[in-house]
């Protein structure tokens, strides 16, 4: 599924936040072998659920039927890793490829496939797709598994005969993989590596990679491997030396993600690995205090810069999370005209939808409403919108919900370890978009939370699940760590099961944005403030990301050559589409990427001209009076005073509102951003 305004200056005064977290340490199967796995990174301090509070709330929530996600390529004890970048080598009968950038890698009938993917730009479609540039097959036909991952990397163990054969350990950020040797084996690759001092080499096209072997041989194309020993491969970096890699070629043992919050963000990505080694930098990840001068890569994201050491580090400005907008400073006559909108959108409200996705955007929709009532004054207005959302909050989380009704609840997935909604949508039952969905829960929450203390601690059970099930930090037993967000990436995979040969996808920025604000807000009503670090942090990198990847590229990019558009929708590993699932039509593709213009959207702002260009090109089929112009109107007027004054203009004679949206929420936007 498809899954503001100007910069606050509240963004840098805002309360020092400092303190570190990450996903869970590596997340092991029991089933035997030498694993590559280490204990040298500590993930951080502080769970934000433990794992006996959850306990009760699951147990009276109770569960649902769980949907057969096909995880057969994961090793038992495992917890089932959705919404990964990884999650197509576990999901469905025939493993996908994936892209821990720079590498595409794939595994096979006979063995396993790697290689630095070709990037081609044409008019709508930038493909990264994967590329079998080395084809590495084991003696004995493998079958496979996964059995670790943690923040970064992932290891697949091969199986031959009942017994296991080796692992490799696929790494974003790091241009190396290595397979270590359960038992005596030989393996072989489609082309002869040369011998050269102390590696070996071997150019495929355009590209030269090396292997250096630890404890074992490589010579021409055989690799012999007695058990306990590794082979490491490696991609060598345009304007790079394979002697440098080859240098620096080694097992990468274990990965992890920290963070600080201040006035502004700072992540770190760690690489544990016996000797120095290569990580790779995306262009969201520059950071000038940094040496990267081991030559690039392309890719389908921009060039990558190649950096010896063993982390990333990178600053990201921080985006306040606010429940409403500030109507304080508009005018008497502007106030008059909001509240005509607000009686007649109160007026002509209808029935809440039942699903996770719809319902709870309904709910977003009408705090929003609620807020905008209460601060022009207009109780009984306020009054008829606050009660409505309450009361449609309290049966959504109430934890009896689904042994009583057939929607408008929540249930536990004991299998696939999630929250579910009793109606699913957008595939909600397959672990798709539930940060999209939960999002809009936890916003709404946190608005109606905020003058509503008794509220918050009756429905806190069920949002606390709902939070725990996209962004529990560390893992525990009931949910994965941070479920959908990728800390390499900076952003967040809607799918769930990812069974796409392009890797994982995620379509509506925006949206995803929302999800961390509205569990900002959550936190803060609810005195979490272990979580309220962890979802600012999140909230600043999803932001960074959706600009840099979605809605404002750096078109002087060599990749960006040739591609026809000013934004792009549709992300997935290894491609990048102007599309989405839903239409071809412009308007909806910079729609997808704003909806729905909360009061925490300050990401979208920052660049006029970029905007005015966006908007261009949205509206050349029909101008702003056509489906989802509303949102498009809203984006527009972040381009400065004069188009704040002229969409405004135009949204009073806009013929329709989308319904997640009202006019009254359209027209207050609008006026707020009045200097």
């Amino acid at each position: 599924m498809w899954g503001s305004r100007a910069m606050a200056a509240a963004a840098a005064a805002a309360l020092l936040l400092a303190g570190c977290t990450g996903s869970p340490p590596r997340e092991e199967s029991s089933t035997g072998g030498n694993s590559p796995a280490g204990t040298d990174i500590q993930s951080g301090e502080g769970a934000t659920w433990q794992p006996d509070g959850l306990a009760a709330s699951i147990e009276r929530l109770g569960t649902v039927p769980s949907k057969d996600l096909k995880p057969v390529r994961l090793a038992k004890g495992l917890m089932p890793p959705t919404n990964r970048w990884f999650s197509g080598l576990v999901f469905g009968e025939a493993p996908q490829p994936v892209y821990p950038l720079p590498l595409s890698f794939a595994l096979t009938e006979d063995g396993l496939t790697f290689g630095l993917p070709t990037v081609t730009t044409t008019e709508k479609t930038i493909m990264g797709t994967n590329a079998p540039m080395v084809q590495v097959t084991l003696a004995e036909r493998p079958t496979w598994q996964v059995v670790a991952y943690d923040d970064l990397s992932v290891t697949v163990e091969s199986s031959a005969g009942g017994s296991p054969l080796g692992r490799v350990t696929v790494v974003q950020g790091s241009p190396y993989l290595t397979y270590i040797a359960i038992r005596d084996q030989e393996l072989s690759t489609q082309l002869p590596f040369e011998a050269k001092d102390g590696f070996s080499s071997v150019r495929s096209g355009d590209d030269e990679y090396v292997a250096v072997s630890d404890g074992g041989s490589v010579e021409g194309a055989d690799v012999k491997l007695p058990a306990g020993s590794s082979v490491t491969w490696g991609a060598v970096p345009e304007g790079g030396d394979a002697a440098v890699m080859a240098a620096h070629a080694g097992p990468v043992t274990a990965t992890a993600a920290s963070f600080e919050v201040g006035p502004e963000v700072r992540t770190t990505l760690t690489y544990a690995s016996q000797q120095p080694t290569v990580v790779v930098r995306m262009p969201h990840q520059r950071d000038e205090s940094a040496t990267c001068d081991l030559g690039t890569y392309a890719s389908s994201y921009g060039t990558l810069q190649a950096c010896e050491g063993s982390e990333i580090s990178w600053k990201t400005p921080v985006y306040a999370a606010r429940g409403e907008l500030d109507l304080s400073d508009i005018s008497d006559k502007d106030a008059d005209e909001l509240r005509a909108a607000l009686s007649a959108d109160v007026e002509q409200a209808k029935d809440y939808p039942a699903d996770s996705y719809f319902g709870g955007k309904a709910l977003y929709r009408d705090a929003q409403l609620y807020s905008i009532a209460r601060q022009l004054g207009a109780t009984d207005d306020a009054t008829a919108v606050h009660d409505r959302v309450r009361e449609t909050l309290l049966r959504w989380s109430n934890p009896d919900g689904c042994q009583t009704e057939a929607a408008f609840c929540f249930g536990y997935d004991a299998t696939n370890r999630g929250i579910v909604g009793q109606t699913p949508s957008f595939g909600s039952d397959e672990f798709n978009d539930h940060h999209f969905h939960y999002g809009y829960f936890l916003y709404a929450a946190g608005v109606l939370g905020a003058d509503d203390p008794e509220l918050v601690e009756e429905i806190r059970p069920v949002m606390d699940l709902l939070a725990a099930d996209i962004a529990s930090s560390p893992a525990n037993e009931y949910f994965p760590g941070r479920r959908t967000f990728d800390a390499y990436a900076s952003h967040s995979w809607a799918s769930g099961t990812s069974p796409f040969a392009d890797g994982n996808n995620q379509e509506s920025s925006s949206e995803a944005v929302l999800a961390w604000a509205g569990l900002t807000l959550w936190a803060q009503v609810s005195k979490q403030p272990e979580l309220e670090r962890e979802a600012t942090w999140m909230h600043a990198l999803e932001g960074q990301s959706a600009r840099a990847y979605w809605t404002d590229f750096d078109q002087t990019d060599p990749v960006y050559d040739g591609y026809g558009h000013t934004v792009l929708p549709l992300n997935f590993g290894g491609k990048r589409d102007y599309a989405t699932w839903f239409s071809p039509e412009p308007a909806a593709l910079l729609a997808i990427l704003v909806i729905p213009a909360s009061p925490s959207s300050d990401h979208l702002a920052g660049d006029p001209a970029r905007i005015e260009r966006n908007v261009v090109e949205a509206t050349a089929n029909g101008g702003f009076n056509q489906l989802y112009g509303d949102y498009l109107l809203m984006y527009s007027a972040l381009a400065g005073e004069e188009a704040r004054a002229a969409a405004l203009e135009e949204a009073r004679n806009l013929d329709a509102v989308d319904d997640g949206n009202t006019r009254t929420y359209l027209l207050a936007w609008l006026m707020s951003l009045e200097a």
